[in-house]
């Protein structure tokens, strides 16, 4: 067994709030081990298992969160297991804290076959939560900043229609690659991933289909991480707009958001994200920051309300513009009395 290649273990946090209507996750930032001369990249938190310390995976992730982060999660859940060959230079160097530069490795994206390291560096496993949380800016350490996951993901924000990106740099650029396979079966594969990925060519839009969009546009070249993987430059001008991130941690991200978005129709989680006691329309603007749409107002209220996931406090909110708004609270009776009490997406 001693030719056997090591494998080590480390956890990942895609810890996502909703602040003033913007969805936004915590980074850090420090150099991008999959960047041949080591810029500086965003990345997600990181740490490291300790096999003989805590006796789940969660409880580790929480207790380096909130020692490194200063943060208290809420809702958590293991998300997905990153674990392709290739995928991470190694482990960071017991010690090494959040937000601190890197001395040794930090998760890279999966390479290509011809760009595989050699016969025995560890395989390295990554365990990827996603926890919510709220944002406190002020308890913030140093090295660590809440970012949009918009700025990472913009053609998934439809708040105000689609996108103008669309038009202008994803539609012409996914037919530049649709034209450019080698044999019309693969030219109508193509199409249909980008008409079913990204509600093209008379497709409708799924909204679900995150992590489907983010790795159509890396396979077809559109991003800056699938250059940087294959080891070539790309010309910005032939790139979807999009900030990257370091490592495969733009791919954990678009995992995470769709997850979310999967999880508001049957789970209660965006209670997570709002005060103990809110206004229906602040309850129904995270949902939409989370979804990436518009819903019909009244028809949300009748659903959170017939649906019995809040009760009225008797208190008001004077500050909101106009008539004042009653404060409601998660009415957690719900979780007993429903097998799935989620608030759904009325009128998208």
């Amino acid at each position: 067994m001693s030719d056997q290649p090591r494998i080590d273990v480390g956890l990942n946090a895609v810890i996502v709030a909703v602040t003033d209507e913007r969805p936004r996750v915590l980074t850090l930032r420090g150099p991008d081990p999959a960047d041949p001369e080591g810029r500086a990249a965003d990345l997600l938190p990181y740490g490291p298992l300790d096999p003989g310390g805590d006796r789940t995976l969660e409880l580790t992730l929480r207790g380096w969160v909130r020692n490194q982060a200063r943060l208290e999660l809420g809702y958590v859940e293991q998300l997905y297991t990153f674990g392709d060959r290739g995928r991470l230079k190694g482990q960071p160097l017991e010690g090494e804290r959040l937000g601190a530069e890197p001395s040794g490795a930090w998760p890279r994206e999966t390479r290509p076959p011809e760009a595989q390291p050699p016969e025995g560096e560890p395989r390295t496993l990554s365990v990827a939560y996603l926890a919510l949380a709220r944002e406190r800016a002020s308890r913030t350490p140093a090295g660590v900043h809440w970012q949009e996951v918009y700025a990472y993901l913009p053609w998934e924000d439809g708040r105000k229609g689609r996108p103008e990106l669309f038009d202008r740099f994803l539609v012409p650029r996914l037919e530049t690659w649709i034209r450019s396979a080698g044999s019309r079966r693969e030219r109508d594969e193509r199409r249909d991933r980008a008409a079913v990925g990204f509600g093209l060519f008379g497709s409708d839009w799924d909204g679900d289909r995150v992590l489907e969009r983010y790795e159509l546009l890396y396979g077809a070249g559109l991003v800056p991480e699938a250059g940087r993987d294959r080891g070539i430059t790309s010309d910005a001008g032939d790139l979807v707009p999009g900030r990257p991130m370091g490592a495969d941690h733009r791919r954990m991200l678009a995992t995470a958001l769709g997850r979310i978005r999967g999880k508001i129709r049957y789970r209660p989680v965006v209670f997570e994200l709002v005060p103990p006691h809110f206004t229906l329309l602040q309850l129904q603007r995270v949902v939409e920051a989370l979804s990436g749409v518009r819903l019909h107002k009244q028809n949300f209220r009748r659903l959170v309300e017939r649906g019995g996931l809040v009760e009225g406090t008797g208190d008001y909110e004077s500050d909101t513009g106009g008539r004042p708004a009653e404060l409601f609270r998660f009415r957690r009776e719900v979780l007993r009395e429903r097998r799935a009490p989620g608030v759904g997406l009325p009128g998208a």
